[in-house]
Order: C-alpha cells, then sequence, then structure tokens
C-alpha cells in the first residue's frame, strides 16, 4: 500500500519529471509526440489519475444521468484547458484520468468540474433553476495521483472497475437461506 500524503480532505501522491534543455538542443526528450501538448516555450504530458465519490456513497449514478455526466465533465475540462483522457462513472464514485496542463493546479480544476456537474445536476435532475447554495452531489475532497509511464495500467483499471466492484459484491452476497446451525 502506498503511503499517501493528505489535506484533511484531499488524498495525493504526485512525482514530477522536469527535464530541462540547452536552447538549440533539438533531440526527443520523453513519449512519443502524439503524447505530449506544447505551450509556446514548453513540452508537458501531466496526467492524473483522480477518484471522486458521491455524497454519503448513495448509489444514484445510473441511467440518463450517467450520460450526461460523461458530457458534462468532458465540457467542463475544455473549459479549463484539460482533457479527460480515459473515465468510468460507478454508481456511487467516479474514476478518471485527466490532463492538466502544469500551469493549472489540480485541486482547481478538479474542484471546478465537481461544483459545475452538481450545478448541472440540480438543473437537469433535480428541477431546481436557481439559488444553488447548500447544493451538494459530491462529497468534500478526492484521490489524486500522478500518471507516468504506466498510463496505459491506469487506463486498464479505471475501465475495470465496474467488472471488479460486481466480482466483490457477489462474493459479500448475503446468505439466500439461513446458514446451517450447529445442532440437530
Amino acid at each position: 500500500m502506498k503511503d499517501y500524503q493528505s489535506l484533511s480532505h484531499t488524498k495525493w501522491d504526485c512525482k514530477y519529471h522536469v527535464v530541462f534543455i540547452r536552447k538549440y538542443r533539438r533531440k526527443r526528450i520523453f513519449g512519443t509526440p502524439s503524447r505530449r501538448r506544447a505551450g509556446s516555450h514548453t513540452k508537458w504530458d501531466c496526467k492524473y489519475h483522480v477518484v471522486f465519490i458521491r455524497k454519503y456513497r448513495r448509489k444514484r449514478i445510473f441511467g440518463t444521468l450517467r450520460q450526461h455526466l460523461g458530457e458534462i465533465f468532458r465540457e467542463l475540462a475544455k473549459q479549463k484547458e484539460s482533457r479527460i483522457v480515459e473515465g468510468h462513472l460507478m454508481a456511487d464514485h467516479v474514476h478518471m484520468c485527466i490532463s492538466i496542463p502544469p500551469k493549472l493546479a489540480v485541486s482547481s480544476v478538479v474542484g471546478f468540474i465537481k461544483g459545475k456537474s452538481a450545478i448541472s445536476i440540480a438543473r437537469n435532475f433535480m428541477g431546481r433553476k436557481r439559488n444553488f447554495t447548500g447544493e451538494s452531489f459530491w462529497a468534500r475532497g478526492y484521490f489524486v495521483s500522478t500518471v507516468g509511464l504506466e498510463e496505459e495500467v491506469v487506463r486498464e483499471y479505471i475501465r475495470r472497475q465496474e467488472q471488479e466492484e460486481q466480482r466483490l459484491e457477489q462474493l459479500n452476497m448475503p446468505w439466500e437461506r439461513k446458514p446451517p446451525s450447529g445442532g440437530s
């Protein structure tokens, strides 16, 4: 188990690899050009595995809400110059692999996505039109870990979340009938 550092409601495990280059050196630094994103003077490939849960772990993310959230998350990430690489919505939590530029804080992007998506849910599914103070669809805090060279492993983990949860639920099935007791 990793030792995760934490603040009050946030857990993180972040490692950064920084390479400084001489001005006219034109060699490939890391990865393939398709994986890297670029600014005017920077090349970057910053991906994060983010998990956040539904308030009280209520299992209410399904059906049309699930489809709506996928579109909303992608649209909100675009507004923050980010991109959702992979994502999966479970009944009570969300896993996503998100690419965030180094100029933005991960906490600001995740907070923006959680807050604006909660407002969208209140508007479209709970019948609220205004006065969103006190609306809370998501629980406070989230988990974040950097995705380095093991990006494919993290993406596969996110894809298999639903299958894994179903397998664990089958292992914890309650007895259909009473278990045998110790007497005649």
